[in-house]
C-alpha cells in the first residue's frame, strides 16, 4: 500500500494556491502568467518526485516515471475558472504528485505518469489538452479557437507564453493500465450526505443550444401593445414553457440552465427586435437527453405557429454520456471501505471532466471528495484538510491496487 504524506499533500496544494490567489479561491485563467508560472512550478515538482517532466505545445505537463513494470497515469486539469477556487481541478494533479512522490520515497515498484491538462476549463477550448493529449484535436480547431472572454486567438496565445511551434504530445494507450483522475464533486450531495467518497460511475452527457427570436424593433412608447413583436417576451415565454414541461419529463439527476440571456438592441425604451439565450441539459442517460431535444424542438414548433416572432434553435454541442471503466470503480470502492467505512457512494458526474476524453482510449475512472456547501466555480470553494488528505489516500490505495493486479 503507498502511504502518502498528508501534511505534505496540504501544504503542496496551499504552495500552488499562490499563483493567482484571490480571496479563498484563485484567478488562474488558461494561458495566464499565473497559469503559465503554475506549470513552470509543476515541472520542477515533478522533477522532485523522480519523474521526467516537461510541457508540450499545447501547455500540457506531463510527468513520465522511469520504473518497471506497468504504468497507470493520473492526472486533471490546473488552470481554473476566472475568480473561481483553489481545488477546482488541481486537487487531481497534487493528488497524482503526491502519489508519485511517495512511490519514489519509499522505492515501491510503481509506474505512475502525472499529466496537468490544458484548458479543461474551455477558457479558449475546452478539453484542449486531454483531446490533444488523445489525438482527438484537428489543427483546424486550434486554429479558429478564440478566447471566451477576450476573443484572443489560441493560436496568438501559444505564441505569447512561448510554445508555438513545440511538439503536441500523444499518448501510447499500449504504455497505459488506465486512467484515474480525482476531483472534488462540485455538487452537495455527499457534503449533505455525511459521504467521504464518490466512485463516479459515469460522466453527464451535457446538450447545449443557442436559440435566436426575431421580432420587430420599434418604439417602446409609441406601439401599442396588440401591435408588437417583442422578441424578449417571447424568449421569456418560451423559458416559462421549458421551466413549466421539462420537471415533468426529467430524469431523477437531470439539469438544465438558461447561461445566458441577450436582446437587441437591449435598451430601456426600444422594444427588442431580436433575443437569444444559451441553453442546456445534462444527464446521464442518453435516453433521457434525446427526450429533452424532442420536447425542445416541439415546444419551439409550437410557438413559432402561434406567432407573432420567430424562433431558430441552433445547436453548440452534444457530448454524449461516457461510463467508467467498472473494474477501476471496484478498485476505488475498495480502497474507500478500507478507509471510510460505509462512506462512500457510487454516483454519476454532473460536471464535465478530462476523464470522459481518456476514457476513449484508456481504461478510466474517477474519485470525487465532498465540496462544503456544494459551491463551486466561485472562490468561497472548499474542502475540509481531513476530507482532502482521506481522499488522497483512498486514492493512492486505489492506485497501488491496480497497479499490483496489472503485474500478476
Amino acid at each position: 500500500m503507498v502511504q502518502i504524506n498528508g501534511d505534505r499533500l496540504i501544504a503542496t496544494l496551499r504552495e500552488v494556491a499562490q499563483f493567482g490567489a484571490y480571496k479563498t479561491g484563485v484567478h488562474r485563467p488558461t494561458f495566464s502568467s499565473q497559469d503559465m508560472d503554475a506549470r513552470a512550478w509543476l515541472i520542477q515538482r515533478m522533477e522532485q518526485a523522480g519523474l521526467s517532466a516537461s510541457i508540450d505545445g499545447v501547455a500540457n505537463v506531463i510527468g513520465r516515471s522511469s520504473n518497471n513494470g506497468p504504468v497507470l497515469l493520473v492526472g486533471s486539469h490546473s488552470e481554473s475558472q476566472n475568480y473561481a477556487g483553489w481545488l477546482d481541478g488541481i486537487l487531481g494533479v497534487i493528488y497524482g504528485l503526491e502519489l508519485a512522490q511517495s512511490i519514489h520515497e519509499q522505492g515501491l515498484p510503481f509506474a505512475v505518469d502525472v499529466g496537468a491538462w490544458s484548458d479543461e476549463e474551455c477558457h479558449y477550448l475546452q478539453f484542449l489538452g486531454s483531446r490533444s493529449f488523445c489525438d482527438d484535436l484537428a489543427d483546424h480547431e486550434i486554429d479558429v479557437a478564440r478566447n471566451k472572454d477576450t476573443r484572443e486567438p489560441l493560436r496568438d496565445a501559444l505564441r505569447r507564453v512561448g510554445l508555438e511551434g513545440r511538439p503536441r504530445e500523444l499518448i501510447d494507450p499500449s504504455r497505459y493500465v488506465g486512467y484515474l483522475e480525482a476531483h472534488i464533486e462540485q455538487g452537495d450531495y455527499l457534503d449533505s450526505h455525511d459521504l467521504k467518497a464518490g466512485i463516479v460511475t459515469s460522466i453527464v452527457g451535457l446538450w447545449q443550444y443557442r436559440i435566436t427570436v426575431k421580432g420587430q424593433q420599434n418604439h417602446a412608447g409609441a406601439t401599442r401593445m396588440v401591435a408588437r413583436k417583442d422578441a424578449g417576451v417571447a424568449l421569456m415565454r418560451l423559458f416559462a414553457m421549458i421551466e413549466e414541461r421539462f420537471p415533468q419529463i426529467a430524469g431523477e439527476r437531470s439539469v438544465w440552465t438558461v447561461g445566458k440571456i441577450e436582446l437587441d438592441p437591449g435598451a430601456p425604451s426600444i422594444i427588442p427586435g431580436g433575443a437569444e439565450m444559451l441553453f442546456q441539459f445534462r444527464d446521464e442517460s442518453l435516453v433521457q437527453l434525446e427526450r429533452f431535444e424532442r420536447e425542445l424542438v416541439g415546444l419551439i414548433e409550437k410557438l413559432n405557429a402561434a406567432g407573432p416572432c420567430e424562433y431558430e434553435l441552433h445547436i453548440v454541442d452534444k457530448a454524449v454520456p461516457k461510463v467508467m471503466d467498472p473494474s477501476l470503480q471496484n478498485h476505488l470502492e475498495a480502497a474507500a471501505e478500507r478507509f471510510a467505512p460505509g462512506k462512500a457512494v457510487r454516483m454519476p458526474s454532473g460536471a464535465m471532466h478530462d476523464a470522459q476524453i481518456f476514457a476513449k482510449r484508456l481504461s478510466a475512472s474517477m474519485l470525487f471528495v465532498p465540496s462544503i456547501g456544494g459551491i463551486s466555480h466561485h472562490w468561497t470553494e472548499n474542502t475540509s484538510d481531513d476530507d482532502i488528505i482521506l481522499g488522497g489516500r483512498i486514492f493512492a490505495s486505489a492506485a497501488g491496487s491496480i497497479l499490483k493486479e496489472a503485474a500478476v
